[in-house]
């Protein structure tokens, strides 16, 4: 039966309706009582299935959260590529996306941030163990070529990010952020710094902790439990600092306080190398992402890092956009994470295998498509006339 026939319940008809209004890419639906509509003019390049009613209500107020929720119970499923259902989602922003969603971030308490860091990063070790690479990175890698395992261009990544901060033996190096800990072993390791990272993460802690034992370098590398602000506020000064993944953490209300750690935390012509995910402009955090995924998180534009660092005295050396490196590495985590279902299930249930496969797929597709980049922005605590002329030393 098609649906074109006419509707047969309210909510079938306002759904129609809604769907009716999608364009960019052709599309067919199946809904729950057995009649199927295809939208867009085309050949439809991808389906979705309603299993059973969705409330209507929360469907027309927000229409992502109501998708992400009803994908994760089960009710609605895809068949074709996840690809294309963000393209068409990226296609009609102004239907899906509420306007009245608030822009700006809140000011949040550090006890609440913690928290928010928590929820993500404290699943348990286990659970990241299973599909990230030996490293245990949880961020963009850096690949030479297609073909790069991912330990490789996680690793390839690392080495990107030192080589453009030009450490030297005796300096010291602050990780803001440092997951579990590789960038601040190998800082150690290859380029003889005094590294230190601080997380909010309980078990990124604890795994640091463990790595450094293992490599015998408890007077070289630190790890601390504790807030940037807390560390700032203590009086300690770095050569250099790297931040990478943990700028979305801050929120859009914090960032004056950020960067005024950040001056306060580098002496003087130091350097500092920011990665993270940006947007083209500024906009609303996805509010599926929001509750499921990266509570309290905000993704900035790049015009708005950059606008704030004259303020604090930062000097801008580099910007380097890292957008299909980031691609690959969620689509590898993907493969990863859908090849070790079986260890998954023996923690979670599936209402959470779904929530992390949604997640992970959507966002490697959502930088496919342009709609998310990251960047890594260098820059200097006052004017550095000392560093090197060209990048040469980054490809050496």
């Amino acid at each position: 039966m098609n649906g074109k026939e006419g509707p047969n319940t309210m909510q079938r008809y306002i759904m129609d309706k809604f769907f009716a209004g999608m364009r960019s890419v052709p599309f067919q639906v199946h809904y729950w009582d057995g009649t199927s509509t295809a939208y867009g003019e085309d050949v439809p390049r991808f389906a979705l299935t309603f299993k059973e009613k969705v409330s209507i209500k929360d469907f027309v107020k927000n229409p992502v959260m109501s998708f992400g929720e009803g994908y994760m119970d089960g009710i609605i499923e895809i068949d074709g590529k996840i690809e294309d259902v963000i393209q068409l989602a990226t296609g009609n922003r102004e239907q899906l996306w509420s306007r009245a969603m608030p822009l700006l971030s809140r000011l949040t308490s550090k006890s609440k941030q913690k928290d928010d860091v928590q929820h993500h990063y404290d699943i348990s070790n286990e659970f990241y163990s299973l599909w990230l690479d030996e490293t245990m990175s949880y961020s963009c890698a850096y690949f030479r070529t297609p073909e790069d395992t991912l330990e490789q261009a996680q690793l390839q990544k690392i080495d990107h990010v030192l080589k453009k901060l030009q450490l030297k033996p005796g300096e010291t190096l602050l990780d803001i952020g440092s997951g579990w800990g590789w960038l601040i072993i190998r800082a150690a390791k290859q380029y003889g710094v005094q590294a230190k990272g601080i997380t909010l993460s309980e078990e990124q802690y604890k795994k640091t902790l463990e790595r450094i034992a293992e490599q015998g370098l408890q007077n070289q590398v630190k790890v601390e439990l504790i807030d940037y602000r807390d560390l700032a506020a203590r009086g300690e000064q770095f050569d250099k600092i790297a931040s990478v993944g943990m700028f979305e953490h801050v929120g859009q209300a914090h960032y004056p306080t950020f960067m005024h750690a950040l001056q306060t935390l580098m002496r003087d012509k130091g350097l500092m190398l920011l990665h993270t995910i940006t947007h083209a402009k500024e906009e609303p955090t996805d509010p599926w992402i929001q509750k499921y995924i990266f509570p309290g998180g905000y993704i900035p534009s790049l015009r708005e890092i950059v606008s704030l660092l004259p303020d604090y005295d930062f000097n801008t050396l580099d910007i380097e956009n890292l957008r299909l490196h980031y691609a690959m590495t969620l689509e590898h985590w993907a493969a990863r994470y859908d090849n070790s279902l079986e260890e998954v299930r023996k923690m979670f249930d599936e209402r959470f295998i779904r929530m992390w496969d949604l997640y992970l797929q959507s966002c490697a597709a959502f930088f496919r498509s342009g709609n998310l980049n990251i960047h890594q922005v260098l820059f200097s605590k006052g004017f550095n006339n000392e560093l090197s002329l060209t990048r040469e030393h980054i490809y050496d």
